[in-house]
């Protein structure tokens, strides 16, 4: 692209992206998307309309500068143990090192979550083996905190499977809970220093009201459905996420990073499309979160595009809400 991108406009438009993870590595903002493919899969709650196959690395100079697609940084079928479906990846940097973070379904057709290595930001990356062990679902996100301590938060409903996950083993008629009982929430499990394991078996965070009651699986507005996102402000811990049905990114804040969080308000009202998936960081002393939507392709749910918003903070540390398609 030969002109600086405008704020709330798409990142690209030469291809379809989603779900973007976006962070400052190198003095540059780098954004790793899922890469939407067109293709005539049915659409429905399995998700098999999102049958993305690679990654491709974005970057931005800065919020004046031209967005930079480079190129493929990971495929499917260099990926020895994944069959299908490269959904919404992450990435961090540790040990001299950069990790890309990504689910998949292995080849019993069972999402897992896998780790590829680059010592370039923009990749490529090399896959491991074999995905992390005892991973399951969607949706990485990775807290690299300032102790040195690295967590991955991950877990989607649905085509995610998150709900299928309730005894920790694998149950393919599992359904999520009565709408009266507390919703599921994401998992997160420590990494080991070396990024490719868990320290401990995951665990469940508990989301709750000001009141210190759970967030129940029928309260649609607020309950955890998909795509979980850690950032730190000041010294609270804020988890964000999508609450599906709804469309909204919603938050919830805590003084430790693996909670329980407790329910604070709406990040961004619904966008054209149907799945909202975010992150939020800091660069030059701003902050910015980085959605998708479907504008782009006129509302068809597989071909969304990135886009980016300034985010506010109040003077207690709430965020103000970012309606998308308002000044």
């Amino acid at each position: 692209m030969d002109k600086p991108i405008q704020p709330k406009q798409p990142l690209v438009t030469h291809i379809y992206t989603a779900d973007p993870s976006a962070h400052v590595f190198e003095g540059k903002i780098y954004i790793y998307p899922s890469h939407d493919l067109d293709h005539d899969a049915p659409s429905n709650d399995n998700g098999d309309q999102y049958a993305m196959e690679d990654y491709h690395v974005l970057s931005l100079d800065n919020f004046n500068s031209p967005c930079v697609d480079h190129g493929e940084a990971l495929h499917l079928r260099n990926i020895p143990w994944a069959s299908q479906q490269l959904w919404a990846p992450d990435a961090a940097y540790k040990n001299n090192k950069y990790y890309l973070f990504f689910p998949a379904r292995d080849k019993d057709l069972i999402f897992r979550i896998g780790v590829a290595t680059s010592s370039s930001p923009s990749g490529p990356f090399t896959p491991e083996e074999s995905y992390i062990p005892g991973s399951f679902s969607i949706d990485p996100a990775v807290f690299v905190d300032e102790d040195g301590k690295s967590y991955m938060y991950f877990g989607g409903l649905w085509g995610g499977q998150l709900e299928k996950w309730q005894t920790g083993s694998f149950v393919p008629d599992a359904e999520g809970p009565a709408l009266t009982a507390p919703a599921l929430g994401p998992r997160v499990a420590e990494l080991s220093d070396d990024m490719l394991t868990f320290k401990d078996t995951p665990q469940e965070i508990s989301i709750i009201d000001k009141e210190g009651n759970p967030i129940l699986a029928g309260d649609e507005d607020r309950r955890y459905f998909e795509g979980p996102w850690v950032h730190k402000y000041k010294d609270t811990y804020y988890l964000s996420y999508s609450t599906g049905t709804t469309h909204c990114l919603v938050y919830a804040t805590s003084k430790n990073p693996q909670g329980p969080f407790v329910f604070q308000g709406t990040i961004l009202t619904p966008v054209i499309g149907w799945t909202t998936h975010h992150s939020i960081v800091e660069f030059e002393n701003k902050w910015y979160l980085f959605y998708h939507d479907c504008s782009l392709s006129n509302g068809v749910n597989h071909k969304r595009s990135v886009k980016y918003a300034e985010l506010f903070y109040n003077e207690d540390g709430t965020i103000q809400t970012i309606d998308p398609y308002k000044d």
